[in-house]
C-alpha cells in the first residue's frame, strides 16, 4: 500500500484506519458479483460490526502489482529465466489468492503473509542510481511471461516457493495439512551456492531454556520422534516436553526446522540447514538451474510435479 496515503488518511481525527499492512486488490482477476475496483485506486471499506475501523485497499493492475512483487521474493541481479520462473509463481499464487478469497474485500496483503510487496517509491529508495537498471530487468520478466501461470489438471496451482533448501524440497502433507499432487518432494542441489544453505545459532543455556519456557538444568536430554524423510524435524522432545519443530524453529528465530541441536558445556549451538518451509520452488535452486541454462518452464515443471504452464 503507499505509504504516503496512509498518513494523509491519518489525518483526519474523525475517523481511525486500521492499516496493519497493505491490503491489496488485483482488478485484472476480480470475478463477476465482485464490486467494480478501479486500477491503481484506494477504495476505503468499513471493517464489519466496528463503528469507526476501516480498511484501505491499493487497487493494482496484475502487472502492476508483479512488477512489486518479483523484486521483493528474489534479487534482481539474479539470472533472468529465474525472474521469469518467480513472476510466474507469484502470478499464479495471487490467482489462487483472488479465488480463495472470492467474499473478501481484499485479495492479499503486502508481507510475507502472502507476498511481498513494494510500491515505486520504496523500490526507487532501496535501488537509487541503479533504480532503472533493476526495474527494466523486472519488467522484462513479468512482461516477457504476460498471462502465463502454473496449472494442475485444468485449475491453478497453489504455487509454493521459499527461499533455499538442504539439497531437497519437501511432500506438501510433510510440512502442511494436506497431500498436493504438483507439491512433491524433488532433489535441489543447486542450493548449496546460498550463503544460509547451512547455519550455526548459538545461545547460553540459560537462554536457551528461557525461550523455550522450560526449567534450567545442566542435563538436557533430546529426543527427536518424528521427521520428514528430508530430516526435517516434525516433533522432538526436549526435557521430557514435547514440541513440534515449527515451534522450536518460532522460538529460537531458525530459519528452518531442518536443525541439530548440540550442547557445548554452558552453551547450545543449534546446526541450521536451509531457510524456508521447503515446499514448491527453490528460489536458489531457481537461479542456480537458471545459471545452468535451464528455462524458466524447465525451472517450474522441475520444483512443480507435473504441471503445465498455461495463459490467460
Amino acid at each position: 500500500m503507499d505509504k504516503q496515503w496512509s498518513k494523509i488518511i491519518k489525518t483526519n481525527n474523525n475517523l481511525i484506519f486500521e492499516c496493519p499492512s497493505g491490503l491489496l486488490g488485483i482488478k485484472d482477476l476480480k470475478r463477476k458479483g465482485k464490486q467494480a475496483l478501479y486500477r491503481n485506486s484506494l477504495q476505503i471499506i468499513k471493517k464489519p460490526k466496528t463503528d469507526n475501523l476501516f480498511y484501505v485497499v491499493n487497487v493494482l493492475d496484475i502487472q502492476d502489482y508483479l512488477k512489486g512483487v518479483v523484486p521483493s521474493e528474489m534479487p534482481s541481479r539474479w539470472n533472468a529465466e529465474a525472474l521469469k520462473a518467480q513472476a510466474v509463481a507469484a502470478r499464479s499464487y495471487v490467482m489462487k489468492q483472488v479465488e480463495k478469497n472470492i467474499d473478501k474485500n481484499y485479495d492479499v496483503v503486502d508481507t510475507v503473509t502472502n507476498q511481498v510487496y513494494l510500491d515505486k517509491s520504496e523500490l526507487m529508495t532501496a535501488w537509487k542510481e541503479s533504480y532503472t537498471d533493476n526495474i527494466n530487468k523486472i519488467k522484462l520478466a513479468v512482461l516477457s511471461t504476460k498471462g502465463e501461470y502454473i496449472s494442475y489438471d485444468g485449475k491453478v496451482a497453489e504455487a509454493l516457493f521459499f527461499s533455499t533448501s538442504p539439497g531437497v524440497t519437501e511432500n506438501s502433507e510433510d510440512i502442511f495439512s494436506s497431500s498436493v499432487p504438483y507439491l512433491r518432494s524433488v532433489d535441489s542441489t543447486w542450493d548449496e551456492e546460498s550463503p544460509v544453505y547451512t547455519t550455526n545459532k548459538t545461545f547460553t543455556l540459560e537462554e536457551f531454556y528461557n525461550l523455550l519456557n522450560l526449567d534450567y538444568s545442566d542435563d538436557l536430554n533430546i529426543e527427536i520422534l518424528e521427521t520428514t524423510h528430508t530430516g526435517r524435524i516434525k516433533k522432538i522432545k526436549i526435557n521430557n516436553k514435547e514440541f513440534t519443530g515449527s515451534e522450536i524453529c518460532n522460538k529460537l528465530k531458525l530459519r528452518s526446522t531442518y536443525f541439530e541441536i548440540i550442547k557445548e558445556d554452558k552453551k547450545i549451538i543449534i546446526k541450521n540447514k536451509g531457510y524456508g518451509h521447503g515446499v514448491g520452488m527453490s528460489q536458489y535452486g531457481a537461479n542456480g538451474m537458471a545459471k545452468e541454462g535451464y528455462t524458466y518452464e524447465d525451472i517450474l515443471k522441475h520444483y512443480y510435479t507435473g504441471v503445465e504452464i498455461k495463459k490467460f
